[in-house]
């Protein structure tokens, strides 16, 4: 069983993608982010290359990968038995290892006992999140006032506003604000729920991936909360998902807050699995 890694995105794709792509629900993000690196380049996230690397299990064929896009914390795949260990020496010969990483809950300790195993250092969880799948749409009944609208070229400033404020609540910093808004105005991806002309609350789309999609970025500013306009928001952009041909429409919620995990679930989603951001602390 061995670790490959590369900084070569065509390289990666060419051995793990298909692999990924058997699973979209289960790879979501990184599937997401890779599509992302193909079609805007390297820099689509960061003035650093991508980092990439994928697991063979003793018969050559695929069963884990990674994907890291700095300065943003490592995407892990489910890991297989026995995988952690081995990844994480590679990365510290490789002087790679990163600051934090992103992981199904159930690979955590894993993780961490590898870590303590290599380094001698520990880790500390953050933020936990978790993944639900849309079963059957539930539109709010009745919805607020106002419609739903897609964002435009006018509406950059606003987003990118927003962009920042929702990265602040979930405790990160809105890396290159301005290109996570230019990419969801290139593909319309961006939804907005309006009242009286103005906008009122905002949701993302992924980029679709082997039929899968992904709501994200549900933000409404503080002082127009608690009027509907997040789940109604959320109902738009689930239904432009399917308008768009998604198969599966997915979604992540942080943990910490209830409102917006009963939200969505009352919108029919069902979760499937806990993740979280694992940060890796040097040794002494």
């Amino acid at each position: 069983m061995a670790w490959k890694l590369t900084s070569e995105s065509n390289e990666f794709v060419a051995a793990a993608a298909d692999w990924l792509r058997s699973e979209p629900v289960r790879h979501t993000t990184l599937l997401t982010v890779l599509q992302t690196v193909l079609d805007r380049g390297p820099g689509a996230y960061g003035d650093q290359p991508p980092q990439f690397g994928w697991h063979e299990s003793q018969g050559g064929e695929v069963d884990g990968a990674f994907l890291r896009t700095p300065p943003f914390s490592m995407l892990l795949a489910p890991l297989p038995a026995g995988a952690a260990g081995q990844l994480i020496e590679l990365l510290q010969a490789r002087d790679v290892l990163p600051p934090a990483v992103n992981l199904v809950k159930a690979d955590a300790d894993a993780v961490t006992a590898a870590w303590l195993a290599e380094t001698g250092g520990g880790t500390s969880i953050g933020m936990r999140t978790r993944l639900y799948q849309l079963g059957t749409l539930l539109p709010p009944d009745p919805l607020p006032a106002g419609r739903s609208r897609p964002g435009t070229e006018a509406d950059t400033d606003l987003l990118i506003d927003w962009h920042v404020a929702f990265a602040a609540e979930a405790g990160t910093r809105a890396h290159h604000a301005d290109r996570a808004v230019a990419d969801v105005l290139d593909r319309d991806a961006v939804t907005l729920w309006e009242v009286d002309g103005a906008a009122v609350s905002m949701a993302t789309l992924s980029r679709q991936v082997a039929g899968a999609m992904r709501v994200g970025q549900v933000y409404t500013p503080p002082e127009l909360r608690r009027r509907g306009y997040g789940a109604a928001v959320t109902t738009a952009a689930t239904q432009a998902a399917f308008a768009a041909g998604a198969t599966d429409v997915l979604l992540f919620t942080d943990l910490a807050n209830p409102t917006s995990n009963a939200i969505y679930q009352r919108l029919g989603y069902e979760p499937l699995a806990d993740w979280c951001e694992l940060s890796l602390l040097p040794g002494s």
